[in-house]
């Protein structure tokens, strides 16, 4: 049994921005794919691919950003890939539909007899509680594991054993605790990150959600910072880090 102690976040796909030659833009400044791609949909809104005001591309999209002119952001996706989050806070992400796509380890499928736990934050650092938190959920995999043993005897006429093993995990997952790990492949345009970040990074968020995000947050400002740029990452009274960003809800 593996105990997870923080997330893991991997940048998984990005945009590829490809010029139309008819409509070349006059770029000024260094600026990634998904970057270039939000400038020339702003552009063609008034085409302006001539850069009149010979912005370079930061200088542009800051200025989308206080214009709260959001919607040519929603045309950059980017596809994170989150391991080392628990269930419980699967379960609060995928609260967020809009601009959002997932894919998610099932536990009728996998087997969870060696399945990862995550220790909630606020639990860190304390023996007593870490202890204590430990022995439930070993309890709760060893339940698990019998369930499934017992399961697969009651099912044993089911000549399918890919449809018996389901049978099993699906009614045995039922006894597996919110702090089992969980793996989920997360898409959303940069318009829709910004609002769950906005929300999820802040000292008011779920403790174990909030780390999430702030994980997501330096994926994705290190991918693409000039879409991200006015997000800041600091340290909250509580100890932990919290981020706060500068235009709301672009």
């Amino acid at each position: 049994m593996d105990i997870i102690r923080s997330p893991r976040v991997t940048l998984l796909a990005r945009p590829q921005f490809l010029e139309p030659e008819h409509l070349k833009v006059s770029w000024m400044g260094d600026a990634t794919a998904g970057e270039r791609l939000a400038e020339f949909a702003g552009r063609l809104c008034y085409m302006s691919q001539a850069n009149p005001a010979r912005r370079t591309t930061a200088e542009y999209l800051d200025n989308i950003r206080k214009q709260g002119h959001g919607s040519v952001l929603e045309h950059a996706v980017y596809v994170l890939l989150l391991e080392g989050i628990s269930r419980s806070c699967s379960h609060e992400l995928v609260r967020h539909r809009a601009g959002f796509g997932y894919s998610q380890l099932s536990q009728r499928y996998v087997d969870e007899s060696h399945a990862a736990f995550v220790v909630p934050p606020a639990m860190l650092g304390d023996p007593k509680l870490e202890a204590a938190w430990l022995a439930q959920v070993t309890a709760a995999q060893a339940a698990y594991v019998q369930a499934v043993e017992d399961l697969m005897r009651r099912y044993e006429w089911i000549a399918d054993k890919v449809h018996r093993r389901k049978m099993a995990r699906e009614a045995a997952r039922s006894l597996l605790p919110n702090a089992t790990e969980t793996k989920i492949v997360v898409s959303a345009n940069a318009r829709a990150w910004r609002t769950m970040l906005e929300l999820r990074c802040g000292e008011g968020a779920e403790q174990e959600i909030r780390r999430m995000a702030v994980a997501c947050l330096r994926t994705l400002m290190a991918e693409a910072p000039r879409l991200f740029t006015d997000f800041e990452i600091y340290k909250a009274e509580d100890g932990a880090e919290a981020a706060r960003v500068t235009y709301h809800k672009v």
